[in-house]
């Protein structure tokens, strides 16, 4: 299982990941709202502003204060790392 840092010390499973999103938009917005009514909102913000929205396959929605591409990034330095390792 590959994990992702998603900020301060936090990490979400790789093979869960549906979604990596600014959460600018007003769909976004109500996707948030709707999860948090649902109680399935994890909040990993630590109190900073909101940058990204992480959307799991079963329906969770995580917090992040990095941007979304640092995230994007992340995940795909550990695919690459993953890869490498299927190669040798």
């Amino acid at each position: 299982m590959k994990l992702i840092n998603i900020g301060f010390g936090n990490m979400v499973s790789a093979n869960r990941l549906v979604a990596i999103v600014s959460p600018e938009s007003a769909p976004i917005k109500r996707i948030v709202q709707e999860a948090r009514d649902k109680g399935t909102l994890i909040d990993a913000t630590y109190g900073r502003r909101t940058r990204a929205v992480i959307i799991t396959d079963s329906d969770h929605v995580v917090l992040s204060a990095i941007q979304p591409e640092t995230v994007a990034n992340r995940f795909t330095d550990t695919s690459e790392d993953e890869e490498e390792l299927e190669d040798e």
